[in-house]
C-alpha cells in the first residue's frame, strides 16, 4: 500500500524497533547543508518532547551526503562534528560516497562521478574542476591530488568508516536496497548502493522491511517490504526523516 505521509502524528508501522529505541532514518542529503542543520534541530526538538519510556535515539543516515547541491563540505563537516547530545549515528555509504572515495583511491569511473555531481563537490573544496569531464592520465592525478590536498583529515576519516548497512528489529537500513531472493547477509555491495529496478518492483519478503534512499519519491513510501525516504532534497528543497518508535512511524520533514 502506498500511503500518504503524515508529519506529525504516529502511524501504524509494517515491522518493529526493539522497545525503549527511537531511530530517525535520513534521507538523501546530496550538499544540502541547509536542510541537514534544520532536520538537525528538528530532531534535537524531538528527542526532549514526546518521549516517554524511550532510552535509545538513534540515528540511521541513508547515504548520498555529498554532490549535486551546493555545499558537500558542510554536509560532512556537520556530520563528522555536529550532533545532538545522546543521540547514537550510523552513517551509511551511498554511491556517491562510493564514487568519491574510489576517485581518491585511483579506482573506480571519475567520469562517472563528475557527470553525476561530483563538480560540485570539488566546487565545495575550493577544487579547480577541470576541463572535461572526462580527465584521464596527468589530469586526473593532479585533480586527485587537488582534492587529497583540500580534503580535512576529519572528512576522510568520516568517509573510510561508513558501513553498507544497519539493521535493526525488523527493519534493514541500506542506501539502495537489496537484491530480491538474496539473503540479507551475502547482498553485493553494488547492489546495496546502487540497486534500482528488481528492487523497486518486488512485493517478495526480502527477510527485512528495508529502510532507503536512493531512488526519488514525490513523498516517502510506504509498502509492505520496504519504505522508501529519499525525497529529492537537493532540487525539491525536501529532505525527509522516518520516525521509528515501537510498531509506529511516523515523519520529520523540511
Amino acid at each position: 500500500m502506498d500511503t500518504a505521509w503524515p508529519v506529525d502524528f504516529w502511524i501504524p508501522s509494517p515491522g518493529r524497533v526493539p522497545d525503549g529505541v527511537r531511530v530517525y532514518a535520513v534521507g538523501d542529503i546530496h550538499g544540502r547543508a541547509d536542510l541537514v542543520e534544520r532536520m538537525l534541530d528538528a530532531i534535537d526538538l524531538d528527542m526532549a518532547r514526546g518521549a516517554t519510556g524511550v532510552e535509545r535515539f538513534v540515528a540511521v543516515f541513508l547515504g548520498d551526503y555529498i554532490d549535486r547541491g551546493p555545499r558537500s563540505r558542510r554536509v560532512l563537516d556537520i556530520l563528522s562534528n555536529g550532533m545532538p547530545a545522546g543521540l547514537e549515528t550510523e552513517f551509511l555509504m551511498g554511491n556517491h560516497e562510493h564514487f568519491l572515495v574510489s576517485f581518491l583511491d585511483g579506482v573506480g569511473d571519475p567520469a562517472g562521478w563528475l557527470f553525476n555531481g561530483g563538480m560540485a563537490t570539488l566546487a565545495s573544496y575550493g577544487v579547480q574542476a577541470p576541463g572535461t569531464m572526462f580527465p584521464t592520465g596527468q589530469d586526473e592525478n593532479e585533480l586527485r591530488d587537488a582534492l587529497l590536498d583540500a580534503l580535512p583529515e576529519r572528512h576522510m576519516v568520516f568517509l573510510r568508516n561508513l558501513t553498507m548497512s544497519y539493521r535493526l528489529g525488523d527493519f534493514l537500513f541500506v542506501h539502495a536496497g537489496v537484491r530480491p531472493g538474496v539473503a540479507l547477509d551475502h547482498q553485493a555491495p553494488e547492489d546495496m548502493l546502487w540497486i534500482r529496478g528488481p528492487f523497486l518492483t518486488s512485493d517478495a519478503d526480502l527477510g527485512a522491511i528495508v529502510v532507503h534512499g536512493h531512488t526519488i519519491t514525490p513523498r516517502p513510501l510506504i509498502l509492505a517490504n520496504r519504505i522508501a525516504l529519499d525525497t529529492g532534497a537537493h532540487d525539491s528543497g525536501r529532505l525527509t526523516c522516518g520516525v521509528f518508535e515501537a510498531d509506529r512511524l511516523r515523519f520529520l520533514q523540511t
